[in-house]
C-alpha cells in the first residue's frame, strides 16, 4: 500500500473525534455531525478553489472551525437538551400505561382475595400518582425546551431534573412490578393483576434507557450559547 493510500483524510479524523467525544440521542447525533461535515466540507472547497492544496485548505478549515474542547462543548449543550426532550417524551408516553395499572388492578378484587387486591391497589395507585407526577414535570420540560425556548433560556438544570425525576418513576416503577407479580399469582382473580404487571415492566423498559443516558449526558460540560454583540 502507498504512503499516499495510507494517508488520512484530516477532515474525517476530526469528525470521528467528535463522534466518539458527543453524546446524546442517535438521531440528533447523526444530524449534528452532518452538518459539521457539510460546514468543513464546504469549507475546504472554498479553500482548494483559491488554489490551497487539500492537506492545506483542511488544516485551515479545521483551524477556522476552532479548537475541538469548544465545539464539543457547544455542540454537546444542543445534544443534552435534545436528550432531555427525549426522556421526557418516554416519561409523557409511559403515563397512561401505568393509569391503565391502576385501572385493572382496582378491578381485579372480589370478596374471596379482598386483602391481596388491597394492597395491589395500593401500589397501583401509587404508580398512578407517580405517573401523573413525572408526566407533569416531562411535559414541563418538553415545553421550555420547545416552544417557551423561542423567548425564555433553558434552565442549566433542567436536563439533570429531567434525568432524576425519570429515575424516581423508573425505580418506583421496578419496585411496582415486583410487587404486582407477587400478587398476581396469589390474588384469585390473577389475569388482569398480571396484566397489569405486564404494563409496567413494559413502561420500565421505555423509560429507564433513556433515564440513565439523560443522567450521564447531565453531568457533561456544556458551552452556553455566546450572547450577540454589538453591530
Amino acid at each position: 500500500m502507498s504512503a499516499v493510500e495510507q494517508r488520512s483524510d484530516p477532515v474525517e479524523d476530526y469528525l470521528t473525534a467528535l463522534e466518539t467525544a458527543l453524546h446524546g440521542p442517535v438521531r440528533a447525533k447523526a444530524r449534528l455531525l452532518e452538518e459539521v461535515r457539510d460546514g468543513l466540507t464546504d469549507a475546504v472547497a472554498e479553500f482548494t478553489g483559491r488554489g490551497m492544496s487539500h492537506d492545506r485548505a483542511a488544516e485551515r478549515a479545521l483551524r477556522d472551525f476552532g479548537t475541538m474542547e469548544d465545539l464539543v462543548a457547544s455542540c454537546q449543550r444542543e445534544l443534552t437538551i435534545a436528550q432531555a426532550r427525549h426522556t421526557s417524551r418516554s416519561i409523557v408516553i409511559t403515563a397512561p400505561f401505568l393509569i391503565a395499572c391502576w385501572f385493572l388492578v382496582r378491578n381485579a378484587g372480589d370478596a374471596q382475595d379482598w386483602a391481596l387486591p388491597w394492597t395491589a391497589q395500593l401500589m397501583a395507585l401509587y404508580l398512578a400518582g407517580t405517573a401523573v407526577v413525572a408526566a407533569l414535570l416531562a411535559a414541563g420540560a418538553l415545553a421550555a425546551t420547545g416552544t417557551l425556548a423561542r423567548w425564555l433560556p433553558t434552565p442549566e438544570e433542567l436536563p439533570r431534573m429531567v434525568g432524576w425525576t425519570g429515575t424516581t418513576a423508573s425505580i418506583s416503577i421496578a419496585v411496582a412490578t415486583l410487587a404486582l407479580a407477587t400478587a398476581s399469582v396469589l390474588a384469585t382473580n390473577w389475569p388482569l393483576i398480571a396484566l397489569a404487571c405486564s404494563l409496567a415492566a413494559t413502561s420500565h423498559g421505555v423509560m429507564a434507557k433513556s433515564v440513565r443516558v439523560c443522567r450521564q449526558v447531565a453531568r457533561l460540560p456544556i458551552m452556553e450559547p455566546a450572547a450577540p454583540g454589538p453591530r
